[in-house]
């Protein structure tokens, strides 16, 4: 039986209510931080400088950093050897922690590498100086494709936008396009971004992207004909372009090899297009199941999209709060 529209109204509304709970919940933490600079002096051999918050790890440089096997610390010279700085640097300790720590690695011939250790990736893959080859390309190409996927399935807002494109669009042909310009779109803002010619405040592109799920969550809704309906591909490109920058702030704060920086973006997007395609594929499968086993009941749709334009809406405010400084 078909439950009555006011029913599904309160279950609709209730169910919103408990994302924003759910939301509201986050609390802010203090991100204590750390730098580890690494300078080449000659051939293999490096001058460590570290700076720490904590007095303790100030202290005690060899407890805090792992450095890769090949390599050897002397005081404040570390010693790799014949082939380099090449291999994991790691920081075991910042795991369920709320630290991050900077290693910025410089070399002769100023290549430079800037990467960020997090709590969730609290190790690092130095790849060595300017290098050539597929055998060299191959551990950034696989790296950067992971943190491309990664980064869609970890970062919700992107994750809800292409949701909700694929709720909005219904035909496969025009859902193909759809994605294929959101694709193109956050694919050019994130290299103009990346390689500096374009600089856009993080807060306000933030509190964008957003604001753009909210669109497209209405659009969901409305029963009419729009523009968002007959060329969902335009839309998907202009938002496309606000989610770029999204994902090129991601990617500044992990960090890219100077001397691998093409290498480093083209794969960065491939993983972010497989992620969506993953994305999608999840959704039809889903739609595609519950109509199989029947169980697909009216409200089941506005109810997911009433969700999800809900908790945008929640983000829009809190992250419009950063952008005015509340």
């Amino acid at each position: 039986m078909t439950a009555p529209p006011r029913a599904r109204r309160l279950a609709v509304s209730l169910l919103g209510a408990a994302v924003l709970l759910v939301a509201g919940g986050a609390q802010s933490h203090e991100i204590d931080s750390a730098l580890l600079s690494l300078t080449e002096l000659d051939g293999g051999r490096f001058h460590v400088t570290w700076h720490a918050a904590s007095r303790t790890l100030q202290d005690d440089l060899g407890a805090a950093v792992v450095f890769p096997d090949a390599c050897h610390l002397s005081g404040e010279v570390l010693d790799c050897g014949a082939r380099g700085l090449v291999g994991a640097i790691s920081f075991p300790w910042i795991e369920g922690t709320m630290t991050r720590v900077v290693v910025d690695v410089q070399w002769r011939d100023g290549s430079r590498f800037l990467r960020i250790a997090t709590p969730t990736a609290p190790s690092l893959k130095v790849y060595g100086a300017a290098a050539s080859g597929w055998r060299a390309l191959a551990p950034i190409a696989a790296d950067y494709t992971g943190l491309g996927v990664e980064h869609i399935l970890t970062g919700f807002d992107h994750l809800l936008f292409v949701v909700a494109l694929t709720l909005l669009v219904g035909r496969k042909k025009q859902l193909l396009a759809t994605i294929t310009a959101f694709t193109v779109a956050h694919s050019v803002s994130l290299a103009l971004t990346v390689l500096g010619v374009v600089r856009v405040p993080s807060p306000p592109v933030e509190a964008s992207i957003a604001l753009s799920i909210v669109l497209v969550c209405a659009e969901c809704l409305r029963p009419g004909d729009s523009l968002t309906r007959r060329a969902p591909w335009a839309v998907a490109f202009a938002f496309g372009l606000l989610h770029g920058l999204g994902f090129a702030s991601a990617l500044l704060e992990l960090g890219v090899p100077e001397q691998h920086v093409p290498t480093a973006l083209f794969c960065f997007n491939v993983g972010v297009e497989l992620g969506q395609l993953g994305i999608i594929a999840v959704v039809l499968a889903g739609r595609a199941l519950v109509t199989r086993l029947r169980v697909a009941r009216p409200w089941m749709r506005p109810g997911l999209i009433y969700a999800m334009g809900s908790l945008a809406a929640y983000w829009t405010l809190d992250r419009l709060g950063a952008v005015l400084g509340l």
